[in-house]
């Protein structure tokens, strides 16, 4: 059968991650990846999940663990994330709380909720590529989210007007961003809230590194703020959206969203729509693990993560030529590099991997309208020191010699 003319027109915009095509890669001992933004496997907590999981089957609670489940998610769950989010500055119950398989799937929903074709979805420039590639199938228009910048409401709203449709939410990830790893300040952040309230939309705020900071004064959530403002969550117009998967393990797929109720029961609504609920096996594990450990855990992949930022970026800072530019984040697992204008990220990851036998993200990828080619992710999450050392002199080494051939 010929598929082509059964498929809906959204499908054209649904493209392959180019990272999970680097994924791969990592198979292959003779490369040296700095592409998957994944946690490190030897970090994981297997001996407190094994123990979790065996409770969680014993005698009597198994009809639980594998049983159906309420769409919410299950409740102790959602109280510990309750408790969380107050610790960080968001008072909430766990009625605001929904569990989400992955913040991705969060993100698919919000989309979902929001976006009819040809409403403008407001991103950074960068931004991560799993959310345009959740926000791709509702058909949006993408404008860059210029975070303390001079555009106005006015500027945005006319824009989106013009292109056939509104203004619909503005999205970031705030706390060490994939995939830049920067961090929008605290006056940025009130800026975004003076925008979302000229404009009248929500903000999604993608905090799926917030828990990953090594140093420098932590700044609050958006979310956080939008309560100090409006006294009460219930009046806020921010979604935060959480997960696991970067602190305690990717696996199992748990998310959340926390915000108004209003919005978290129209959310509930599309979840039963689509999975009915997130695994309750999962979620029941990921709860006792939590519960017993997560602080404790968080504070030995801290240490892990710093050491290897840390010598990420002196190496950068050995090794790199005349020309190149980095960030140096306060937290999460990436770096953004800007090799000199003329170059292409895509092209030097081919001879990257052909010549130098390493592997990173071409920046490209990150930007809505596919612009910035000279630019390229480095993960320093899954990487020892010594790898570190002797991918970025591998890669200082390449990029000047495509300088040179550039200049030439």
């Amino acid at each position: 059968m010929d598929w082509h003319h059964v498929l809906a027109g959204r499908t054209q915009r649904l493209k392959a991650s180019e990272i999970r095509e680097l994924l791969k890669l990592l198979d292959r001992p003779d490369i040296i990846s700095f592409a998957g933004g994944i946690p490190d496997a030897r970090l994981f907590p297997e001996d407190a999940f094994r123990a979790a999981a065996g409770e969680a089957l014993a005698s009597g609670a198994a009809s639980v663990a594998l049983q159906y489940s309420v769409s919410e998610g299950y409740r102790p769950l959602r109280e510990w994330i309750a408790l969380q989010m107050d610790k960080i500055g968001v008072p909430c119950t766990a009625e605001n709380i929904l569990i989400t398989s992955g913040s991705q799937q969060a993100l698919d929903y919000l989309g979902k909720l929001f976006l009819s074709p040809g409403d403008t979805a407001l991103v950074g420039w960068p931004t991560y590529l799993g959310a345009l590639g959740a926000f791709n199938a509702y058909e949006p228009v993408y404008d860059q989210l210029a975070v303390g910048g001079n555009q106005g409401a006015d500027d945005y709203r006319a824009r989106a007007e013009a292109a056939g449709g509104q203004v619909k939410f503005a999205y970031l990830s705030a706390d060490f961003a994939n995939p830049t790893g920067e961090t929008v300040d605290l006056q940025g952040r009130e800026a975004l809230l003076d925008l979302a309230r000229d404009l009248d939309i929500p903000v999604i705020e993608d905090a799926a590194y917030q828990a990953l900071r090594y140093d420098g004064d932590p700044v609050p959530p958006i979310l956080a703020l939008d309560i100090a403002r409006t006294g009460d969550i219930e009046k806020t117009r921010t979604l935060y959206c959480g997960s696991f998967s970067k602190t305690l393990a990717p696996g199992l797929r748990v998310g959340w969203v926390c915000g108004a109720k209003e919005v978290i029961g129209r959310l509930v609504l599309m979840k039963q729509a689509a999975d009915l609920h997130s695994a309750t096996f999962n979620q029941i594990v990921t709860e006792r693990v939590a519960q017993r450990c997560f602080e404790e855990h968080v504070a030995k992949i801290h240490a892990a993560y710093k050491a290897r930022r840390d010598a990420m970026l002196a190496a950068l800072a050995r090794h790199m030529p005349e020309g190149v530019t980095w960030t140096r984040p306060e937290g999460g697992m990436f770096v953004w590099v800007t090799p000199p204008k003329g170059m292409d990220g895509a092209a030097l990851l081919a001879r990257a991997i052909e010549t130098e036998r390493i592997a990173f993200v071409p920046g490209r990828a990150f930007f809505a309208d596919g612009s910035n080619g000279n630019t390229l992710r480095l993960s320093f999450s899954c990487a020892d020191v010594e790898a570190i050392e002797e991918g970025m002199m591998r890669l200082g080494r390449l990029i000047a010699r495509e300088r040179g051939a550039v200049a030439a």
